[in-house]
């Protein structure tokens, strides 16, 4: 019998499984092995790259009647199944269990941060890595220990590299790595554990080995490997060289000719991208040439010819022009069923992607879709949801975006913030916390503290902060409270404070640290995430929560390994746990369809479906960037013996080759991703040259009809704005008091006032809202207001210092943010030298000041109204007359709206203070109306006088403005019939929106008929 390598290969236009049991049934892969009796085919053994092929192949015989399936396994294998079954050799050696993922990420990121502290390290870092970058580069470190393991390169191939001819930061980190890498062995040895990459080619080359002893004379089929790891490439030279062995190569070119194949052999042609490289160094490894491979495919494929042209190598690509002509009809033969499908976002991407597939399920046809795009997979699965289809991601989601993962980050920000108002409620809201409760009794829980404690307020920080605030609010002594307590409220909210500090406790005294171990925090987050989700009567919130299970065996083997890996910072956390999370996956429990999945590259090997859906097709994304990582260079790479990153690069585009010769296929990218305009794959472009641009438009326009159903889809028809709003409630309803900054309001919005007093609407302050100018300017008028008020003398040599301390009590809401505190104290420094600057200035002007100065004056207008205002400052001259000032910390009124009549505010003061509307002050005509502005410019404490129209003094004005506001009032407040418009006089130059504009969809009818500022 000739022991003449049997080769073939199953070209990408057919369904690769399917071929394979066809032609292992039909004996063209057996020899002449017999096919009687009943148990003929479990004699065959067929060794393939995945589990998933595996799965799917025995499936592919019992399809074909088949019950008794052969011995079908993987290339390696798993140790439990692959051991008992392979005989033993003088070169065999005990298999040590592999070193996990957690514990060689520790140990490696603790090598990787004492070099960092040396001054080699300090060389080559910029700066010193932070917490989670030593993971990350600890993770990189392993990557390129497992590049050398699996392409036989040993560490000292890096001694060899010329030294001189580097950088110096690469000279430091050569130095690293040959300790690094020589002593790793040793580390791992003294822990009785091994790399699982050096196990696997262990065990792959023991395979070889042994192969004839351990098949004889029987079948051995290897098929569906391209033998990308040289210990696969050597266990198919064994096969190949058995007596029935055989090799079936996934889509190998047999028609490439003796200068394309060594072409592919050259690293001088740059072949590592090519999607043939692979398969044509595993020919070289084992002898071989494409023309002593069997193509199974009954007939050639059009596809096929054009996805090899358009993927040839950049010096072939010079004769695309002759072999386009060749193809002639084939061109749009093998296009005809290819839609390309460029999307504006991924979001649409995912939702016109969904929509094929679901056309095509719903025409009794099968479905895959693959992607490296984690993300843009989990997109399709919820755009699929919204018609109830379930579908199973093979690679699943990280665990740390996992509903368990959410609520560790969120237990971790909550720590880390002390408890911010955002954070807090995230933790609270969270689906899986319980904190010894009923979920309906801590959402009624959770709802007093984010009104009462939270919104409008600004607890000190911390637990503490929420106790003094729950305090505050009982004794009705916070300012602007949402939500009044009562003291049946004190004690549940205590509790839930108590169970939260209790809870997070752990964490909270480890984030305080100078520096934790990866175990210490992660024994601490978990110790946190179990009393967070322990409920009420031993409910276990995380008892249906995805992610909750693997998070507990994740954290219980990392927290196992006692205070392993380096000390750091434990900032910024959430992207240490980013790091340290790598890698975990939560595959869903929830069973899928089995005419639909979702794979990733390297599931979708040899797979096939009646539709093929390739998403994510965009540049650096399909193929991945050729990226050589941060310890090595392609150059460097290159010298050591290693394959350069581009052969990652080659493998995609295999994958992707095999892929799109199913017989109907949908190529799908997104113009944009995120907020960045993004390129279709480099391997669309190609297909597109090379298809020319009349196919290259049928096959977009086949796919844009996709986009344009998937904008439909969530399209509500053309927009139909909303009406500028004119609520005409009865008059009794209508307010009968307001206040003179609410004048204003009347003259340019009323519908402001039907929202506020009709509607008894109020906005809702924004959940831990930033300190901002305008609460920097409230402060600053109570400090100046309770200085007057307390009869303080501005004249006085320590005027300077009581202000300071009463500005010490104003801003003691800011301990939590003590660096805003000093720079407001120090900047209010200034701002109160000027004050007494000013105030020393008209001294002997003033008989008496008076701040803060509530009024009330009543009108007969109507029925009756009530004007309130409180003026900032109404001050008594020595001549009996008042000035009243009006202090901005913002804009003041331009000289146009003054004269105009629509500041009313200062005016109606004066009417008022004429009328006797302010007890403290005896009725008297105002003799000067003045902006003050505070701040730190040339033009800060310089009073500017109330403009006033032509042909008017200040009295007259006052009075105008008095007649006009009760014009006003009879039309909107007294009139059953007269419309309350928003926005009928808008302020010029608004550059926030009013409280209520989202209530009067004023961006919509804005729109449409312009808006009354320009």
């Amino acid at each position: 019998m000739s022991l003449t390598p049997r080769l073939f290969t199953i070209a990408p236009h057919v369904r690769f499984l399917e071929t394979l049991v066809e032609r292992i049934l039909d004996g063209t892969l057996l020899s002449d092995w017999p096919r009687e009796g009943p148990f003929w085919l479990s004699d065959i053994t067929i060794v393939l790259p995945t589990r998933r092929a595996r799965l799917a192949l025995a499936e592919r015989f019992l399809a074909r009647g088949q019950v008794l399936l052969p011995d079908i396994r993987t290339f390696g294998g798993e140790q439990q199944d692959e051991e008992p079954f392979l005989p033993s050799d003088d070169l065999d050696e005990q298999p040590l269990p592999v070193v996990s993922q957690v514990q060689r990420r520790l140990a490696l990121a603790q090598m990787v941060d004492a070099w960092a502290r040396t001054s080699g390290g300090a060389e080559v870092f910029a700066s010193p890595p932070n917490s989670a970058e030593l993971f990350w580069l600890a993770d990189s470190l392993g990557e390129l220990i497992d590049d050398l393991e699996i392409e036989d390169v040993p560490h000292q191939a890096l001694r060899q590299m010329v030294v001189g001819e580097l950088a110096e930061n690469w000279q430091q980190t050569l130095q690293f790595l040959d300790i690094v890498l020589g002593q790793w062995p040793q580390v791992l040895a003294e822990r009785g554990l091994a790399d699982a990459a050096r196990i696997r080619n262990s065990r792959l080359r023991r395979q070889a080995r042994t192969a004839r002893e351990l098949y004889g004379e029987r079948p051995v089929i290897a098929a569906g490997s391209t033998g990308s790891i040289p210990a696969t490439a050597d266990l198919l030279k064994a096969i190949a060289g058995l007596p029935r062995g055989a090799l079936v190569l996934p889509g190998l070119d047999t028609g490439m000719g003796e200068t394309q194949f060594n072409d592919l052999r050259s690293p001088e042609k740059l072949p590592h991208g090519h999607p043939q490289y692979g398969l044509a160094q595993l020919l070289d490894r084992i002898g071989a040439t494409p023309d002593q491979v069997t193509e199974l495919a009954a007939e050639p494929g059009p596809r096929v010819e054009l996805l090899r042209q358009a993927l040839a190598l950049a010096d072939d690509t010079a004769g695309w022009g002759s072999a386009a002509a060749a193809m002639a009809g084939d061109v749009a033969a093998a296009t005809k069923e290819i839609t390309m499908l460029a999307a504006r976002s991924e979001d649409e991407e995912a939702r016109a992607i969904a929509l094929a597939a679901r056309a095509a399920l719903a025409a009794g046809r099968t479905v895959g879709i693959v992607s490296p795009d984690r993300t843009l997979a989990r997109r399709i699965v919820a755009e699929l949801g919204r018609d109830n289809i379930a579908v199973d991601d093979a690679a699943g989601v990280p665990l740390f975006h996992s509903p368990a993962g959410r609520l560790v980050r969120l237990i971790a920000a909550a720590a880390a913030s002390g408890f911010a108002a955002v954070d807090l409620m995230a933790l609270l809201h969270h689906s899986g916390t319980r904190l010894r409760l009923s979920r309906r009794e801590l959402s009624r829980r959770a709802q007093l503290v984010d009104l009462a404690l939270l919104r409008g307020q600004r607890p000190l920080p911390g637990l503490n902060g929420l106790r003094q605030a729950l305090a505050s609010n009982l004794e009705e002594r916070t300012r602007r409270p949402v939500r009044q307590l009562r003291e049946r409220h004190a004690a549940p909210l205590q509790e839930l404070l108590d169970s939260i500090g209790t809870a997070v406790g752990p964490v909270c005294e480890l984030v305080d640290a100078a520096t934790v171990s990866a175990p210490q925090l992660v024994a601490a987050l978990a110790a946190a995430f179990a009393a967070v989700t322990s409920g009420a009567d031993g409910e276990d919130g995380a008892e249906n929560l995805p992610g909750a299970a693997e998070f507990r065996r994740w954290a219980g083997e990392l927290s196992g390994l006692a205070d392993a890996g380096p000390r750091f910072p434990p900032r910024p956390l959430d992207a240490v746990l980013a790091a340290l999370m790598a890698g975990t996956e939560v595959r869903s429990g929830v069973p899928g369809r089995n005419d639909i999945a979702i794979w990733g590259a390297l599931e979708a090997r040899l797979q096939s479906r009646d539709l093929m859906i390739l998403a994510g097709l965009n540049e650096d994304v399909w193929p991945a960037p050729a990226d050589p990582g941060p310890w090595m260079s392609r150059g460097m790479r290159i010298a050591a013996g290693l394959e350069p990153p581009e052969r990652r690069q080659g493998q995609a585009a295999h994958d992707f080759e095999m892929a799109a010769g199913n017989a109907e296929v949908i190529l799908a990218f997104a113009e944009r991703r995120g907020s960045a305009p993004a390129l279709p794959s480099r391997l669309l472009q190609r297909l597109e040259a090379f298809a020319g641009k009349e196919q290259a438009e049928q096959m977009r326009a086949r796919g844009a009809a996709w986009c344009s159903m998937a904008r439909q889809r969530d399209a509500a028809g053309l927009p139909r704005p909303a009406p500028r709003p004119m609520p005409r409630p009865p008059a009794a309803q209508r307010p009968r008091k307001l206040s003179v900054t609410e004048i204003e309001t009347l003259f340019r919005s009323p519908y402001d006032l039907y929202a506020k007093h009709v509607l008894k609407l109020a906005r809702l302050p924004p959940l831990g809202e930033e300190l901002d100018a305008r609460e920097r300017g409230t402060m600053i008028h109570e400090v100046f207001g309770t200085f007057v008020e307390q009869g303080l003398d501005v004249a006085k040599h320590d005027a300077l210092e009581r202000l300071m301390r009463l500005a010490e009590s104003a801003f003691a809401g800011l301990e939590d943010i003590s660096d805003r505190r000093d720079i407001w104290l120090r900047r209010f420094r200034r701002t109160a030298e000027q004050f007494l600057v000013f105030e020393r200035q008209r001294d002997r002007d003033i008989a008496s000041r008076h701040a803060e100065l509530k009024g009330r004056w009543e009108l007969p207008v109507g029925d009756g109204f009530v004007l309130t205002g409180q003026a900032d400052r109404i001050d008594v001259r020595s001549d009996g007359t008042l000035e009243i000032i009006d202090f901005k910390t913002g804009s003041v009124p331009q000289p146009k709206v003054m004269r105009a009549f629509e500041a009313p505010q200062l005016l109606l003061e004066a009417e008022m203070a004429r009328s006797g509307a302010f007890e403290q002050v005896p009725p008297r005509d105002s003799a000067l109306l003045a902006y003050i502005k505070i701040g730190l410019g040339p033009k800060a404490f310089v009073p500017i006088p109330f403009a006033l129209a032509e042909g008017f003094d200040l009295p007259a004005a006052a009075e105008a403005m008095s007649m006009r506001m009760q014009r006003h009032v009879m039309a909107f407040l007294m009139s059953d019939t007269h419309p309350l418009h928003a926005r009928l006089l808008p302020l010029p130059g608004q550059r926030y929106p009013g409280a209520y504009d989202h209530l009067a969809r004023t961006d919509e009818w804005t729109a449409i008929t312009g808006d009354e500022d320009e």
